[in-house]
């Protein structure tokens, strides 16, 4: 199968929810070293446009660690050091002339606990469109602002109080304030690092369901300690342990019919 990502299948605006043959990321032998210390080995997979990968394995396994080289977060730590080659519309984001900055308004990451700036629920959302440039006017502002929070489900509930604190939110709220602070910059990819350990079952399921619908337009990877969730939001599963990548296919498949005898220990509880 060829892997060439191709610009003129993806884009904004698609919305059959079908992934595509065409990865939007492609890893090659990655690898992660804390201060010469090995936390993930050799990790070769494509990542598909318009579907979700789910990365499971036990705490520890190299999971987050290998999600953060997707927009090279892993540069801001100290005696980091990320080794292979990471492939995005055929650039290599690993080379010098690739600007970090710019990299993460196109590879956006959602974090484990809500992390709201203090600031208003629509100076949030602005925070992002301004510094990058992406609007002109106050109007624009105003209509990517509307759009964000429509696309993370968040308007109905916030539209009469965009001025207040965006740490005024409940904890779901602040989840999906932070998505669409993350899809405000009209990002690519999306990152999402365990985005809902620290909510309740409710709110969990609506960050579900967004999952869901926002995957229909962005390429999301998702870090999950859930077994249920991943199978519930994924299309595609990778299966960590010790920071190597055992196996990694469709969902379905990993679930079902691993081949792999440690992805079927884990799956059925005999270690983690």
């Amino acid at each position: 199968m060829d892997t060439t990502y191709d610009p003129a299948l993806a884009g904004e605006g698609a919305d059959d929810g079908q992934p595509l043959l065409y990865p939007r990321i492609d890893c090659r032998d990655v690898s992660v070293f804390y201060s010469g210390k090995q936390a993930v080995f050799d990790v070769s997979l494509p990542v598909f446009d318009r579907s979700v990968t789910a990365l499971i394995g036990p705490s520890g396994c190299g999971k987050s660690t290998f999600l953060r080289c997707l927009n090279r977060m892993n540069d801001t730590i100290d005696g980091a050091k990320v080794t292979g080659e990471i492939f995005m519309d055929g650039e290599n984001i690993n080379s010098s002339h690739i600007d970090p900055v710019l990299l993460r308004s196109r590879v956006g990451m959602v974090f484990q606990k809500p992390n709201p700036f203090p600031k208003s629920i629509y100076d949030n959302i602005a925070y992002g469109p301004r510094i990058h440039g992406l609007v002109d006017d106050r109007q624009e502002l105003d209509a990517i602002v509307e759009k964000s929070l429509r696309r993370a489900g968040l308007w109905e509930e916030v539209k009469d109080r965009l001025g207040q604190p965006g740490t005024s939110l409940s904890g779901g709220q602040q989840q999906r304030l932070c998505i669409a602070r993350a899809i405000a910059v009209r990002p690519e990819v999306i990152l999402m690092d365990e985005p809902c350990s620290s909510l309740d079952p409710i709110a969990t399921a609506r960050i579900e369901e967004l999952i869901d619908e926002l995957r229909k337009r962005y390429c999301i990877v998702i870090v999950t300690h859930s077994m249920q969730q991943a199978a519930r939001v994924s299309q595609r599963t990778a299966f960590f342990h010790l920071g190597h990548l055992v196996e990694m296919g469709d969902t379905d498949q990993i679930f079902t019919s691993p081949r792999e005898r440690r992805t079927e220990d884990y799956i059925t509880g005999r270690f983690g």
